[in-house]
């Protein structure tokens, strides 16, 4: 593993450690690039708040700190600041508004909601419902569309329990987004080394017989997990037993606001 994108820290209140923490770790363990990307502060036209993300008005605080890495560290590791961002329709233009104020380098997009957090659902609850998986594709494929996401993280977060039938249709449907508009899916080392219902072995096997894009994202919340070799070794081989080889750098799209 030569880079990681995915990488969170204390900023967005639920992981641990500063952002320099994690860039020791970093160079450490070999890896030339380091993407932070901290779950985006959404400025909610409700005033809904998530309670996992950093607020609206801590955004120049990271950027700062991360810029001043990037500038400390130069020479030993590329820093860029980015941030993991829902898709949420009705509250997208104003989050880019209020990111576009500082520079940014990328986003990816973790659906941890459908619809726009406040009036959806968690896709991590196990379900049988077509409808609220057919949903998740639709809003994902409606992220890809935009052309402003790197990639997409931990796509088998969405916990259907239905119809084996029905979830091979949605989800090649997710792959064949995936390959249209050329945004990767992220294999999750978090999923993987927590023991959670993802990265779900049905799901990458179509993955594999579509032909879709991987790469494999540490999801760091702790900073011994910045592109650990020992989960990234163990995440490739998962993804070589599906017939899978990753990528080693995705592109990243800056978002252009």
């Amino acid at each position: 593993m030569i880079v990681n994108y995915h990488t969170h820290s204390y900023h967005c209140h639920h992981a641990a450690g500063t952002p320099e923490e994690y860039v020791v770790t970093a160079i450490k363990n070999g890896l030339e690039e380091l993407g932070f990307s901290d779950h985006v502060p959404y400025p909610f036209s409700n005033g809904h708040r998530s309670g996992f993300r950093m607020e609206v008005e801590e955004t120049g605080t990271y950027v700062d700190e991360i810029l001043e890495l990037k500038a400390k560290y130069a020479g030993q590791l590329k820093i860029y600041v980015g941030y993991e961002a829902e898709y949420y329709p009705a509250e997208f233009e104003a989050m880019l508004r209020n990111i576009g104020k500082y520079p940014v380098d990328y986003l990816i997009c973790g659906q941890h909601f459908s619809r726009n957090e406040y009036d959806g659902y968690y896709n991590g609850g196990a379900t049988e419902e077509r409808e609220k998986l057919a949903e998740y594709v639709d809003q994902l494929t409606a992220a890809m569309q935009t052309g402003l996401y790197t990639y997409i993280a931990h796509p088998d977060l969405f916990n259907f329990r239905g119809d084996p039938g029905v979830y091979r249709e949605e989800v090649l449907r997710l792959c064949e987004a995936s390959i249209k508009y050329d945004v990767p899916l992220e294999y999750n080392c978090l999923g993987m080394e927590g023991g959670r219902h993802y990265p779900r072995p049905d799901f990458w096997r179509l993955v594999a017989e579509s032909g879709a894009s991987t790469v494999i994202g540490s999801d760091a919340h702790q900073p011994d997990r910045t592109g650990d070799p020992v989960s990234a070794s163990r995440a490739a081989r998962e993804l070589a037993g599906f017939g899978i080889v990753p990528g080693d750098r995705p592109r990243l799209r800056k978002p252009v606001l």
